[in-house]
């Protein structure tokens, strides 16, 4: 692996301003050509060609912008220094961005831990970090996050079940644990090319067209179960509490026979997804 190294280039301001005097230099060589012709063309050659060098070593670094610097093909550094700058003229200068990008996947169609086939898409937000290496120990370096990216998504999503039990990782109901691995996973995979993940996030879940109506039934039916498991834990408590506070007050005394009558009495009233139709008693408890 390739380690970035930090080199610092002059200003080109006062290179540019001995470039325009080199440039206005080649005035008076010519009229020095009309009285000495070989020597005159001589400094005239040697002037434009210094001033045509020169102007060859200027460049701008932009702010979030980086400047690669190589001489024949061997890697001098990199320039970070913002502005207007003036290097060797031989030097190769390759400036790469050192800003924040976006890559959204494309909705990738895999198969989920318990096998069933889901669509799947996240957003990587990442930046170079290491300009030697993403020029150098890959080929490109965005199609490289981009390839990598893809492939961590497809990994991640064959790692957990896209839904299961409250306690258990899952796809839809541990997001923040989902992202979390997902970012060490591509960071890991990234690092070779210099690049560093600042955040991930998946941005489309869903089930497969094909198994989707399936699904969200069978969703629907544990909401249903668990909706309904909580409503008779409520209603065994009420009911509990109804006949410990008739005990305490003592305010009818019920054998055990009256007490299941009331128990189912009260468990039909409060289970039951209808308003409760009252029955008058004008008699006696027992009739």
């Amino acid at each position: 692996m390739h380690r970035e190294k930090t080199l610092h280039v002059g200003s080109g301001w006062l290179v540019l301003v001995l470039n325009i005097l080199t440039y206005l230099a080649i005035i008076p060589a010519v009229f020095y050509t009309i009285s000495n012709v070989l020597w005159g063309t001589l400094l005239i050659s040697f002037l434009f060609l210094t001033a045509i060098l020169t102007s060859v070593g200027f460049f701008i670094i932009n702010p979030n912008e980086a400047a690669v610097l190589l001489l024949f093909g061997s890697y001098k550094g990199t320039c970070r220094d913002n502005g207007f700058r003036w290097a060797n003229p031989f030097f190769t200068k390759i400036k790469i961005s050192l800003k924040a990008r976006n890559f959204n996947s494309d909705k990738l169609k895999v198969n989920d831990l318990s096998g069933n086939p889901i669509e799947i898409a996240a957003v990587v937000v990442w930046r170079v970090h290491n300009t030697a290496q993403a020029l150098f120990d890959v080929d490109d370096y965005e199609e490289y996050v981009k390839t990598q990216s893809e492939t961590a998504v497809r990994h991640l999503a064959s790692s957990y079940p896209y839904d299961g039990a409250e306690d258990e990782t899952t796809l839809r109901g541990s997001t923040e644990d989902v992202n979390s691995n997902l970012k060490d996973e591509l960071q890991e995979r990234l690092k070779r090319a210099g690049v560093a993940v600042i955040e991930t996030r998946l941005s489309h879940l869903a089930y497969a067209p094909e198994i989707a109506g399936a699904m969200l039934q069978r969703q629907q039916a544990h909401a249903v179960v668990a909706a309904r498991q909580k409503i008779v834990e409520g209603a065994v408590g009420m009911v509990e509490m109804a006949l410990a506070e008739l005990s305490k007050q003592e305010l009818v005394h019920l054998d055990e026979e009256r007490k299941a009558s009331m128990v189912s009495n009260l468990l039909v009233v409060l289970c039951s997804e209808h308003s409760a139709q009252p029955v008058v008693n004008t008699g006696t408890l027992y009739q």
